[in-house]
């Protein structure tokens, strides 16, 4: 077994989740993963934690969407969860457009039918991570001992040096009343967030982590955003996406590819037309774009905002939560044309922010 994998299992039960005596733990992998099962299952039986192993099939799941008239909650993954202390879950596969022929239609109804059982899962402690495959080497771009390389850099980052810089961005919202996104001509956005909460992400749920993020207050989000970097979803590339918002929801969408997934994302629910999540990307070992939204999203240099699902614990005591069975991020570059203000004050000019040198 490869050293960094049994490296990249010790982060997730030390680092991101903490696996003790006791701990009823899920492990959902694909069979790619292996390894990192083994590994996290040593771990597991080392600290007498109690693990299921689940392994996760992109092709079984395909198979059971496009099979199917109608879906009902599964109560008894939902009970499974409800049991469990620790849920850990990688990324990894053969093909990462295995379920690029399910209608965007049946994705929603299924995404509507699981949306309590996730709910109940992120209640819990979790970590989503990547395992490094030839599909994803793939899908970025690069040979599979240099993706191999990639994920488990940005994995075993220095995660204490990771939070007390992001804690410098977590400072400034920490009291802030709006902040508002500017880039080249076809992106200026403005949103409140007074009373909410400014998280600083340093890989424990997401693994790697490397972001700030915080949600939009719910109607509040006013103006035009370009996601000038593409994104895959349910196994398709959307690509040039455009929204629009008055009074915190989407009234005008368009994408230069697959626009009607994002139009079949955008219709799942009511929540799916409001933002959910505003995050800002602040891992420079993350220094390319692969398509893998785990990776994308916490690139320096750049913004990401979630329809969809906000996550209640950025949301402060007065203000509503956005709840929706979707949550899809998308990203703007903020690397050239593009400031980051808060409260009137620039804090970020061209990806540099005010307390790095060069601003």
């Amino acid at each position: 077994m490869d050293a960094r994998v049994r490296e990249h299992a010790a982060i997730i039960a030390d680092h991101s989740t903490g696996i003790e005596t006791g701990d009823n733990v899920v492990i959902q992998l694909p069979a790619a993963a292996e390894d990192l099962g083994v590994a996290l299952h040593e771990i597991c039986g080392d600290r007498g934690a109690n693990p299921v192993y689940l392994n996760y099939s992109k092709r079984a799941d395909r198979a059971f969407k496009r099979a199917a008239d109608e879906f009902e909650e599964p109560a008894h993954r939902r009970a499974l969860y409800e049991e469990t202390d620790v849920f850990v879950i990688a990324r990894g596969g053969a093909n990462v457009t295995e379920d690029a022929d399910v209608a965007p239609e049946t994705n929603a109804a299924y995404n509507r039918a699981m949306e309590a059982v996730k709910r109940e899962r992120l209640s819990k402690t979790w970590c989503l991570t990547q395992f490094p495959t030839a599909g994803h080497a793939q899908l970025a771009g690069m040979s599979t001992a240099a993706y191999e390389d990639f994920v488990w850099d940005a994995v075993s980052l220095d995660w204490e040096a990771q939070h007390a810089f992001q804690a410098e961005l977590v400072s400034i919202l920490d009291d802030a009343e709006e902040v508002r996104i500017r880039s080249g001509e076809d992106t200026d956005l403005t949103m409140r967030v007074a009373g909410n909460t400014a998280l600083n992400d340093d890989g424990e749920a997401n693994l790697p982590g490397g972001e700030v993020f915080t949600a939009p207050v719910r109607d509040s989000v006013e103006g035009e955003v370009h996601f000038d970097l593409p994104l895959y979803r349910y196994g398709r590339e959307i690509a040039g996406v455009r929204l629009r918002f008055e009074d915190g929801e989407v009234v005008s969408h368009a994408a230069d590819r697959n626009e009607e997934l994002l139009a079949g994302i955008l219709d799942t629910d009511e929540g799916s037309r409001y933002l959910g999540e505003l995050g800002i990307g602040m891992n420079r070992q993350i220094d390319r774009f692969t398509y893998n939204m785990l990776f994308d999203e916490k690139m320096g240099d750049t913004v990401h905002m979630a329809v969809g699902s906000a996550y209640p614990e950025t949301v402060g005591d007065d203000n509503a939560l956005n709840e929706s069975a979707e949550h899809v991020d998308m990203i703007v570059d903020m690397s050239d044309d593009s400031v980051i203000e808060v409260d009137g004050e620039v804090v970020q000019r061209d990806g540099t922010f005010v307390f790095e040198d060069g601003f």
